[in-house]
């Protein structure tokens, strides 16, 4: 065993201490990136040694993503709001006293119970909440599934 001197020492005064230009022997920039970096391309040797040649974990796409429909929703209060301008607007029908109005010709998918209605309504949907159909009722209305 060789013993020297530290090379810290001899070289104060000389900013790069034999290591290059500008910052070598510092940053991550001599070995092809730190930790895991290029594990895929130039590190290949280091991820076999890593895995012991199972690849799975780290390489590829692991499951699968389940996209779920989107459906559009309307509360029971946003309805009530609604009523007067779709009146206005020749979208729902008075069928004696009570509004009929088709929520998946207005491109809606689900009624839900948030809010209060003060009109008896019938109304058309493909889907609706326990809550909105026993407001509706309490109006006076009636919630009709439409498949």
């Amino acid at each position: 065993m060789r013993r020297r001197e530290k090379k810290s020492r001899k070289l104060r005064g000389w900013r790069t201490h034999s290591w290059g230009r500008v910052g070598q022997h510092r940053s991550r920039g001599q070995r092809g990136g730190g930790g895991k970096i290029g594990l895929l391309k130039h590190k290949k040797s280091l991820l076999l040694k890593i895995t012991n040649g199972e690849l799975y974990p780290l390489i590829g796409k692991h499951g699968f993503y389940r996209p779920s429909p989107k459906v559009n929703v309307i509360n029971v209060g946003d309805l009530n709001e609604l009523i007067d301008s779709l009146m206005r607007r020749n979208l729902i029908k008075m069928e004696g006293d009570k509004y009929v109005i088709d929520l998946t010709q207005l491109g809606y998918g689900k009624l839900l119970g948030e809010g209060k209605i003060k009109k008896p309504v019938v109304v058309k949907v493909k889907a609706a909440s326990a809550r909105a159909i026993k407001a509706i009722k309490e109006a006076g209305g009636e919630v009709l599934i439409v498949q």
